[in-house]
């Protein structure tokens, strides 16, 4: 099989798994965190109290009331993100494509190397590779 055949099965493959809900959940799930603008608004201000943590250790006489006060609002910013909708449904989106991809992945290595998705090469701890 020439390569070209090769790259047009992938491309096939690609436009295959593009229709996939899950593809199409991580998509969706992708836009809806772009444009949450309260998330936006959290991930901005999270950066910039980074930063200004940052220029508060970076000098030689930290003010700790202000790093402790910094600290504070991160960590209040950091739960704020990861409680939103927007960010767990895009995580939980990114991690089903991810176990997809992984079993589509062990798929073609299985075709190319004979071998059963976690084949350990001890019959003792197989189900069965035929």
């Amino acid at each position: 099989m020439e390569n070209k055949e090769i790259m047009e099965l992938a491309a096939k493959l690609g436009d295959a798994l593009k229709n996939d809900p899950r593809l199409v959940r991580l998509e969706e799930a992708r836009k809806a965190y772009e444009n949450d603008p309260e998330l936006r608004r959290y991930m901005v201000e999270y950066e910039v109290q980074q930063k200004a943590l940052q220029n508060e250790v970076a000098k030689e006489e930290k003010d700790t009331h202000f790093l402790e006060i910094i600290q504070r609002r991160i960590d209040e910013l950091y739960h704020l993100i990861i409680e939103n909708k927007a960010f767990t449904e895009l995580n939980e989106a990114q991690e089903d494509v991810n176990a997809y991809m992984n079993e589509v992945n062990q798929t073609i290595m299985s075709r190319i190397t004979g071998e059963e998705p976690g084949c350990t090469h001890n019959c003792a701890t197989c189900k069965g590779c035929h």
